[in-house]
């Protein structure tokens, strides 16, 4: 497995893994001119040069970082491969002087972001906006 950081992202190959990893209808996203602007850095995880997991590390410009969009396709899950990108995605984070990372999770994943990536459980709020 290659774990490439800011890779070049093909927007075909990363809106077909969100959307079978989340189990969704695929829809054609602009990652690529998406994460220029608004992330930190973003990870992708490559068996060869597919594509097969990904995690977005989004900021606010200054101390907060966030993680987004984590996903590992099907087929590969439950060999290391998320929590190596987000192990990577804190270090990152770390590293460009970042005080607070953060990541809202739903309950299922607690496993994963707790016990496997060592994140700490917290308080927070959310509210969707749209349906």
């Amino acid at each position: 497995m290659d774990i490439r950081e800011r890779c070049p992202v093909d927007d075909v190959a990363l809106s077909q893994l969100h959307a079978a990893a989340f189990g969704e209808n695929a829809r054609l996203v602009a990652w690529g001119e998406r994460l220029e602007r608004h992330s930190l850095s973003w990870l992708g995880a490559f068996d060869g040069e597919r594509l097969v997991g990904f995690v977005n590390l989004a900021w606010d410009g200054d101390r907060h970082a966030f993680l987004l969009d984590t996903v590992v396709a099907p087929a590969h899950r439950g060999a290391g491969i998320g929590t190596e990108l987000v192990t990577r995605a804190v270090r990152s984070a770390a590293d460009a002087g970042c005080t607070w990372l953060h990541v809202d999770f739903a309950a299922d994943l607690t496993p994963f972001y707790v016990d496997a990536c060592g994140l700490e459980p917290t308080a927070a709020a959310l509210v969707r906006l749209h349906r």
